[in-house]
């Protein structure tokens, strides 16, 4: 009877796997697609910006995403900006008459292209603000000073939104469900991966030391790779099945240097760092345990439908894998070199 058991966990299990990353390719493309714009303004004399502002070149709609700055304001660009990665970059001076504390900013379009925009403003006496807007809120009224609660909402916010971005880390932890299952083992090993890339991440962010961004991504990949070759084997003498959590925690450590690399683009209040940098972190652990209960309710909802005997269905999900972290480390290899 237990053998019976296992076989339909087994076959259940294997389904979801292969439904899921089956739909990695479309994933990957529309986290790309939504990834959020950036609007950053850095004061570089007395009520005058430097404003940075960068969209992705993919677009859901005909209604341009335009930057909206107070009456008091004059300046802009007609320079359709550059293409860098998957983004269109663009920039210009912003002349004000008197200080943006008390002054709206806003983007138009963001409810026509289903879009959100992080707005950050950086002074030159070291305030910072921040705020993302959507359409739900389109603008943002610049305040004395950020509040603690605002930055714990937003970093918290941005740290998921990162991970459902991911698509590689969601891939590792993945791999990691795979590897070993449901139950204690299951917490130790995600626990791991956790302490790994919470110390990278807070070591990189408070500048303690720098990495080759490049050679860390494609790291990254190899490392959900060398899973999927360890999820190949047909025994359990792997070194990933014989210690989980030591390799879930050392490659761990690489990932949360690409989280590092997400909050650096993003930026960090400096009056409340050690607060945005804890909540940004807790974003991501959320995020990541969000995505682990999806996939645990989509298998208890598999385990209820007639289990079948079909041997692919647990190789097939291991080998998309593997293809999709080889396709990641030959990219990624060409950039190091």
């Amino acid at each position: 009877m237990k053998s019976v058991v296992k076989s339909a966990m087994r076959t259940a299990t294997g389904r979801l796997l292969l439904a899921i990353l089956l739909l990695v390719p479309a994933l990957q493309a529309e986290a790309h697609r939504f990834a959020p714009s950036l609007l950053r303004l850095f004061e570089v004399a007395d009520n005058e910006y430097q404003v940075i502002w960068k969209t992705p070149a993919q677009r859901v709609s005909q209604v341009p995403l335009v930057p909206r700055f107070p009456a008091q304001c004059r300046g802009g660009t007609d320079n359709p900006g550059s293409l860098e990665g998957t983004g269109v970059i663009s920039s210009w001076r912003l002349a004000c008459d008197a200080s943006l504390v008390g002054e709206t900013l806003a983007v138009s379009g963001l409810g026509e292209n289903s879009a959100s925009v992080l707005l950050s403003i950086e002074t030159r006496d070291g305030l910072y603000y921040q705020s993302l807007l959507n359409s739900d809120q389109p603008s943002f009224t610049v305040p004395a000073e950020p509040t603690a609660l605002e930055v714990m909402r937003e970093y918290t916010w941005l740290g998921a939104e990162h991970i459902w971005g991911g698509i590689d880390h969601l891939l590792f932890v993945f791999g990691l469900l795979l590897l070993v299952g449901w139950g204690k083992r299951l917490i130790w090993t995600v626990t791991a991966f956790t302490v790994g890339h919470s110390i990278t991440l807070s070591l990189v962010t408070l500048g303690f030391f720098e990495y080759p961004v490049a050679l860390v991504e494609f790291l990254i990949a190899l490392s959900i790779f060398m899973l999927a070759l360890d999820l190949a084997r047909p025994d359990d003498k792997g070194l990933f099945r014989r210690y989980p959590w030591w390799l879930a925690g050392g490659f761990g450590l690489l990932h949360g240097m690409g989280f590092a690399g997400a909050l650096a683009e993003v930026g960090l209040p400096q009056s409340e760092l050690p607060l945005a940098l804890l909540f940004f972190n807790i974003g991501i652990e959320l995020g990541q345990l969000a995505f682990i209960a999806v996939v645990a309710a989509i298998g208890a909802a598999l385990m209820r439908l007639p289990a079948a005997e079909i041997p692919a269905w647990r190789t097939v999900p291991v080998y998309v894998l593997g293809s999709l972290s080889a396709m990641w480390c030959i990219e990624r290899a060409l950039e190091v070199i």
